[in-house]
């Protein structure tokens, strides 16, 4: 990516409304990012993910989303053959898109090894990259030597020189094994692995990619601070930290992220949303259709919320993308016709008094 760059998709899709692109850290992201978690590990749903990437492109989607173990590294390598052929058949350079991937959990190879802890043990532990010591609940780390040795694979698998956006995956896993002053240290060595990375033009940015830590309560033990996390990375870098963004779930059944007062910012109670505000990071929202179970029928009051839109699966979207402090939905999109359904959204603006409009309700 580039700014330039995406500026320049988001000029190319000047029949969209403004509004559906966003500003991430200097980059122009589309409120609809493709995400790319679910389906087995084979040719077919590679193929399908292919298509699907072409095909949101033409839609208005610039941001992909994915992580080095989603479908045993198979699904970087798609997100980086389809930005091939974008370029050199439809002219569409790299610069326009904006690709963010994970490391945290240990990745296969293509698709699950005869025998797990014997891959584990010869890819990663004799080779020296992690000690059995760095490993939580036997497939979780985030030593600095092995969120380097991540982000090279996941370079390669990509195609890419950058990854435009870096995130720790779900670090909160750690708090299950380790006391939260152990934790974070380990958070602190982290970005300070994450930063010289970003100096040696590896990665633009990171953040952290969670599913309890930001929704939990502060007493709760997987519990993420978010001003925590500000705390290590100025403490690492200053004010010129490179701690940019977050990732949790969001989307009707778990609506924490805007209703919940579970986040400390300078004594007072705040939603992770609030917090990420006041301090300066990106929100991107995952789950946006709950894996799918948000695209079947929906009550009425939602209905009725947002008018104009045809299908449960789109108003889903719709309340996400239109919540203040979201920058994107994101939404796994392997199949052609569901990048259709939900690429639709794009053409509408954001509606947040849809959303208001709900929180009443309740």
């Amino acid at each position: 990516m580039s700014l330039s760059g995406t500026a320049a998709y988001r000029e190319a899709q000047r029949d969209l409304p403004a509004a559906h692109f966003r500003e991430l850290d200097g980059l122009t992201v589309s409120s609809i990012g493709l995400g790319t978690y679910l389906g087995d590990e084979g040719d077919a749903v590679d193929r399908d993910y292919g298509q699907a990437i072409v095909d949101a492109v033409n839609l208005g989607c610039n941001l992909f989303d994915t992580a080095i173990n989603y479908r045993a590294q198979r699904s970087e390598r798609v997100i980086g053959q389809a930005l091939l052929l974008l370029e050199r058949e439809l002219a569409m350079p790299r610069e326009q898109f904006v690709v963010c991937t994970k490391g945290g959990y240990i990745p296969f190879d293509g698709g699950l090894p005869p025998d797990p802890a014997r891959y584990v043990e010869d890819t990663y532990l004799r080779s020296g990259i992690l000690r059995a010591g760095d490993l939580v609940g036997g497939a979780h780390a985030m030593t600095p030597r092995y969120l380097e040795d991540q982000i090279a694979r996941s370079l390669r698998n990509l195609g890419l020189a950058c990854i435009d956006l870096y995130y720790v995956h779900n670090p909160e896993t750690q708090l299950a094994t380790v006391p939260r002053r152990e934790f974070l240290a380990r958070i602190r060595a982290a970005f300070e692995a994450l930063e010289r990375q970003v100096a040696a033009g590896r990665i633009g940015r990171y953040g952290v990619a969670t599913w309890n830590g930001f929704r939990t309560p502060p007493n709760a033990r997987e519990h993420l601070s978010l001003a925590e996390l500000v705390h290590e990375a100025r403490s690492v870098a200053g004010d010129g930290h490179h701690f940019r963004a977050i990732q949790l779930p969001y989307n009707l059944a778990m609506p924490e992220a805007h209703a919940a007062g579970t986040q400390l910012v300078d004594g007072e109670r705040l939603t992770p949303l609030e917090a990420a505000t006041r301090l300066g990071v990106a929100v991107l929202a995952s789950a946006s259709i709950f894996q799918g179970q948000l695209s079947r029928r929906l009550p009425q009051p939602l209905t009725e919320a947002f008018p104009g839109l045809g299908t449960s699966a789109q108003r889903a979207i719709q309340f996400v993308r239109s919540t203040p402090g979201i920058t994107a939905a994101l939404v796994g999109m392997s199949r052609r016709e569901h990048v259709a359904e939900n690429l639709e959204v794009a053409r509408v603006p954001p509606d947040p008094a849809g959303v208001a409009s709900l929180f009443k309700r309740v």
